[in-house]
Order: structure tokens, then sequence, then C-alpha cells
């Protein structure tokens, strides 16, 4: 960015609030360039901002749970806001009296099962899934598939490059719960996004700590760096089957499911006592959606060194494969 304002002259840069380290300190080197430059910045990251939480980013709760009780409590998402309104008035651009913006558009029917960039396709992702498909009512059963397009939302690459707000999400969710169906399902849906919102500000909490081998709890993990374990496990070759397709999916789709993201990560920890923070820089460097504060902050939960209250998690790769996998379907897909 800093190369590209020597070139040309910009007066003003817009961008989201980000809690993220090197984000913040990216935007900071910015800020220093000119003082001719303004940077507007507005917090459209996730469902709150600092002044709606209810409590300081120092004082916040390091475990979910009670961070959840505490927001669902005490604070309500923030609407969804015009894109205009943050704009300097010389770059606001003159509309017609009869120009009406809305996010009430009509949206067109999917033609891909795949991710296709932009919020054109994000809304008309957001509207099938909720309002042609309807699978927002069975959301919470069917949310650990490890290779289907319908039974999770799909949402986490849109909300990662900024394509589609939190607050949309929930705001078309709330018109789903009172047009269509309101139960256990569609509230999962919202509480998935406040684990979204609880990493992101727990790394605004802890700054540098979000990439450090003992993590947030200062815990040392008795684990190690070998070269050649980590490349096996990247390349789908450790020899656990449901891992290895699940590491083949990452690398020939850029995506892979909730689910089996705990899966490699268990193993990559617990089987193959490898140093979380190397499974955390592969995930940053092929995930499609990746976000800082979700990726990092399950790296940490998972190796416990993190936000999880339990300590070392570890998952049973047999039993997980027979709940999961029993028929042996994703498998053979991948393998």
């Amino acid at each position: 960015m800093v190369d590209l304002l020597r070139i040309v002259a910009v007066p003003h840069i817009g961008v989201s609030q980000h809690c993220g380290y090197d984000e913040t300190a990216q935007l900071n080197a910015v800020k220093r360039f000119s003082n001719s430059l303004t940077v507007v910045e507005t917090p459209t990251f996730g469902l709150f901002d600092v002044s709606t939480l209810p409590f300081s980013i120092e004082d916040m709760p390091d475990v979910f749970n009670p961070f959840r009780r505490k927001v669902e409590k005490h604070s309500e998402p923030l609407p969804v806001q015009d894109a205009l309104a943050s704009l300097p008035d010389a770059f606001t651009p003159p509309l017609d009296e009869s120009f009406h913006l809305t996010l009430d558009i009509d949206l067109p029917a999917p033609s891909e099962t795949s991710f296709v960039g932009g919020e054109t396709a994000a809304l008309s992702h957001l509207g099938t899934y909720l309002f042609d498909w309807q699978s927002a009512s069975s959301y919470k059963e069917t949310r650990n598939a490890l290779d289907s397009w319908q039974d999770s939302t799909k949402l986490s690459a849109w909300l990662a490059n900024g394509s589609l707000s939190a607050r949309e999400v929930v705001r078309q969710v709330q018109l789903f719960e009172a047009t269509v169906e309101k139960n256990d399902s569609t509230y999962w849906i919202y509480f998935e996004l406040l684990w979204r919102e609880f990493f992101h500000w727990l790394q605004c909490k802890y700054g540098v700590k979000w990439f450090r081998f003992s993590g947030i709890q200062g815990k040392t993990p008795s684990t190690q760096h070998c070269p050649e374990t980590f490349r096996v496990w990247c390349e789908g070759k450790t020899g656990y089957p449901i891992v290895d397709a699940c590491m083949r999916q990452l690398a020939e789709t850029g995506y892979m499911s909730n689910r089996g993201r705990q899966l490699v990560a268990s193993c990559f920890v617990h089987e193959l006592r490898q140093d979380w923070r190397y499974g955390a820089a592969w995930f940053e460097h092929q995930l499609i959606d990746y976000d800082v504060g979700s990726n990092w902050g399950n790296w940490l939960y998972l190796a416990g060194v993190g936000s999880d209250p339990r300590g070392h998690r570890q998952f049973n790769l047999i039993k997980q494969t027979e709940i999961y996998d029993p028929k042996g379907q994703f498998r053979k897909k991948w393998l």
C-alpha cells in the first residue's frame, strides 16, 4: 500500500477497523506515510464495536461462554450501515432524489456450487441458503458434514474478504425466523457468528501473544517442528485416512469444513506432536476464507494454549470417522 501511495496521490483511504496485529501495524504504516492522507476507519467487521460491548477489551472474558452470556444479555448487533455514510462529503456521489439504496434486492437463482467472489454472489448465496433451500432450519444438525454444499452456510469466505457483513447475515436470519421458522438451528447461526466475534476481540486483547508458541496462557506445549512430518501432513499423507482426505480437499479447493479443521488440527498437535503455529500458518496460506482471528484462535484452542478451559482437547479420529464418514464416501472421493 505504501508503495502505491508513492505513485498515486490518494487523499482518502477507507477501511474497516481490524484487530489483527499485523493488519494494525500495516495500517499504522500507511497513516504515517503522509500528513495529507486521511484514513477513514469504520467498525464494520463484526456484530459489535467497542462502545457496544458490555466490557472493556482489557476485561473481556478469555473463555467463550462467559463472553457469549454477557453479550447476549447486554448487547444487540449493530444495524447494517449505509456504505455511503462514512465517505467524505467530497467523495459521496450525488444521487437523484428517485434513487433508493436498499439491500432488499431480488436475489438470482444460484448457478454455482462453489465460491464466487463479490457482494452479488454473497447475497445470492445467502438468500438461496435461507429462503430457497431453507437450510437454516436444520443447520445445527447438518453443520458438521464434511463435504456438502447445503449442510452448512458456506458464508465464511465472503465474510472474510468483506463481501458480506455479519450484521447482514443476522438481519437476513431474523427475517427468516419471522417469516419461515425460528428454532435452535437458526439461533446456532448467530451462535457461530459470536465465536467469530469472540476471537476477533480476543486477538485485540492479546496482540502479539496471539502468535506465540505458549499462546495467551503462557504455557509451553510439549511439541516440536519436524519439517518432514509437517510436509506429509500438508500433502495429506499421514496415514490417518480422515485427516489425509481433509488435507487433500483443502489443497484442491482452498476450503475445509469446520469439523475437518478440528480433526486435522487435533491430529497435528496430538498424534503428530507438532508445533501448532506451523499448522495455523499452513491454513493461513491455503484457506480461501482465512481470517486471522478465527484461524489462529481456533488453533490456539486446539493446542491447549488458547481459550479452551479444558486444555488439550484431543479428538478420537476413529470414532469421528465412524460418525461423520460412516460409509467412507468422503474418504473415497478425496483419497
